[in-house]
């Protein structure tokens, strides 16, 4: 009784919100869901509002966070903007205020390092931060390598002397201005020792007017965006002219910076003949979380790559990960590329498009493209994105030992959620493989400690003569074979299991109820899992099955015990089949025996190379006559000609 109103209380609430979202307008915009708390859970965008909003209630949205996230909505709000790239904007602010859950987000709450320049300065000084972005500021970045970051600002002040705000005498300079903005110059202070060797341009001591001052910045500001190529050609005109001019001190200093610009591109990695100005997005997605790996390309050259974790995986569609990505990381980055390289152009690409075209705010009136490259230079950088996004991922998981967290959440979801005496420690999980009755087998995999014990997995041949493909019969029998009493003493079968696992849902937790009741086995956790949904059918629930949360541990652990399963029977059954097939045809042969079979086999490595050996293969091979060859290259030609039919039919 006590479920049914629950389910009442669910359903009302769905009719509350279907009859709320008839007010909602079919105008491009925002919309927030809530929980009962009032608290934001997901925030989304849509060209027509109430259509899309009541794709979730009427479950037309086939996600797999869907069913969870509609369990939790309790209201809704929504933002009416005037057109889909205003919503783009809106939407990615409303994220960032809210954080919300079901959204993906990076997986490391943290902030990401910049370079940034202090504009709002009569003397901009340059500092590695962490900051929040100032509106008087100006930030390169993000660097997720603190380091390189690091080595960026050494490297800049070598190439274009610049003060920093690590520099106390600059802190002081910017103190006296800010009291009397006069007092610019001053010629009897000590220079500072950044001055002394050659990293800051002296604007503590009077050597720098603010107008040669602001030439310094702007360089610095093309440096750090990666224009090298035109920053090196005004050096060595400059160069150029200090030489001429016998000044050769100068042309000494000009020419370290020179090299030193040489040097950084000489380690930065080329990957274009052209002078590519992009961004490569590669994503790696596991159940759930994710790797996210940009190469910033400029000029031809990788000058940067930056690395993420989310915190989503394949519990949201590539196209809802690559659209949270997108936004957070170009909502973080002032580095605007002219062109963003990805695996699949993102469902809103225009207003995409519009939103970092209006962020770049080129002088010349360049805008930013998206491009899928299927085959080329381009795709080989996606390639290389995604390689190096799965191996962010695999350094994340060793840093943080992920698996070992994963599996013990996973573990205990399970217990609570199959209302279990204790974590399941070990699992078994058995799956059938058969067609139309024939080659029958079963596997059994086991997981130990949430992980797969390969040691433990055991295989059956199924001895039930079956017409037909049976899964309950064929399941019971190995019910009965694996848990009597002579298995269950024997120790190549490990102990006794916490939990089993059946591939098939209710029809075969059915059956293996009803063997087990005729062995007097009581004291096993069994579950049915539904191949559909996920679902989990366990005895004591008449009601429905136990779904576990999308994108949670457990049902990922779940998921992969069944996989594993599935992946063990099937590698079972095709060997079966393969052998059963090769003795059939072979034995159709007059005058081969086994000694020539095996001595066919043998020579030819496999029956798939013999099948594809011509007559003359089989004669110059001198195992069998002449006339034995000539019966077996029939045979094999009938045999190749039902199969290439049976492809056919089944393509049809």
């Amino acid at each position: 009784m006590e479920e049914s109103n629950v389910k009442e209380t669910q359903a009302e609430k769905i009719a509350r919100i279907k009859r709320g979202l008839d007010a909602v307008p079919t105008l491009p915009g925002v919309y927030l869901w809530k929980d009962k708390d009032g608290q934001v859970i997901y925030v989304g965008k849509a060209k027509q509002l109430r259509a899309r909003m009541r794709q979730y209630v009427n479950f037309q949205d086939d996600r797999a966070k869907i069913p969870l996230l509609v369990d939790q909505i309790d209201s809704f709000e929504y933002i009416v903007v005037g057109n889909e790239h205003e919503s783009l904007v809106l939407e990615k602010n409303l994220i960032n205020q809210y954080a919300p859950f079901f959204n993906a987000d990076f997986k490391d709450d943290k902030s990401y390092p910049f370079i940034a320049l202090t504009k709002g300065d009569v003397f901009p000084a340059i500092k590695y931060t962490r900051e929040k972005h100032k509106p008087d500021t100006r930030y390169f970045g993000p660097y997720t390598d603190s380091r390189a970051a690091r080595r960026m600002v050494d490297i800049a002040r070598r190439v274009v002397p610049l003060c920093a705000t690590s520099c106390a005498d600059w802190r002081n300079l910017s103190r006296r201005l800010e009291n009397d903005p006069l007092a610019i110059m001053k010629t009897d202070v000590r220079p500072c020792f950044d001055c002394h060797v050659g990293l800051g341009p002296g604007a503590c001591c009077g050597r720098i007017t603010p107008e040669e001052y602001a030439v310094n910045v702007r360089r610095i500001e093309r440096f750090l965006a990666g224009q090298h190529r035109e920053f090196l050609d005004e050096l060595s005109a400059e160069m150029a002219d200090a030489a001429a001019d016998l000044d050769f001190e100068r042309a000494a200093r000009i020419k370290a910076r020179i090299d030193t610009i040489n040097s950084l591109t000489d380690k930065q990695h080329a990957v274009s003949a052209h002078n590519l100005n992009a961004d490569v997005v590669g994503l790696f997605r596991e159940e759930t979380v994710a790797g996210a790996h940009v190469l910033v390309i400029r000029e031809g050259r990788i000058i940067n790559s930056n690395e993420f974790v989310l915190n989503r995986g394949r519990d949201v569609p590539d196209q809802d990960l690559l659209h949270n990505f997108l936004l957070r990381y170009y909502d973080t980055t002032t580095s605007i590329p002219h062109e963003v390289i990805v695996r699949e152009l993102p469902e809103d690409e225009e207003s995409m498009e519009a939103w970092l075209t209006e962020k770049l705010a080129s002088a010349h009136g360049a805008k930013v493209r998206f491009t899928a490259p299927q085959k080329g230079e381009k795709a080989a950088l996606v390639d290389m994105a995604e390689t190096n996004a799965k191996h962010t991922l695999m350094r994340y998981k060793v840093r943080t030992n992920y698996e070992d967290k994963r599996v013990n959440d996973a573990l205990l979801q399970l217990e609570s959620a199959l209302a279990l005496d204790a974590p399941p420690m070990r699992i078994e999980c058995f799956d059938i493989s058969t067609i139309h009755g024939s080659y029958t087998v079963a596997s059994m995999v086991v997981f130990t400690g949430g992980k797969p014990d390969k040691n433990q997995y055991r295989r059956f041949k199924i001895k039930t003569p079956l017409d037909e493909a049976n899964d309950f019969l064929s399941m019971q029998e190995v019910m009965s074979r694996r848990y009597c009493a002579e298995r269950m003493a024997d120790e190549r079968f490990g102990s006794k299991p916490d939990l089993i696992i059946l591939d098939g849902g209710k029809p075969q937790l059915s059956a293996v109820m009803e063997m087990f009741d005729q062995m007097g086995i009581d004291d096993i956790a069994l579950c049915g899992l539904a191949k559909r949904d996920e679902e989990l059918f366990v005895p004591w629930q008449d009601t429905g099955p136990v779904v576990l949360p999308s994108g949670s541990a457990s049902l990922y652990l779940v998921k992969q015990v069944r996989d594993e399963a599935h992946r063990f029977a099937i590698t079972f059954h095709r060997e079966l089949r393969g052998k059963g097939m090769t003795a059939s045809i072979l034995d159709e042969v007059a005058g081969l025996g086994p000694v020539r079979k095996k001595a066919l086999l043998k020579h030819f490595k496999s029956f798939k190379n013999l099948k594809a050996a011509s007559l003359a293969e089989i004669k110059e091979a001198h195992v069998v006559p002449d006339e034995v060859a000539e019966e077996l290259h029939k045979v094999i030609e009938q045999y190749n000609s039902e199969r290439k039919d049976e492809l056919v039919v089944g393509g049809e």
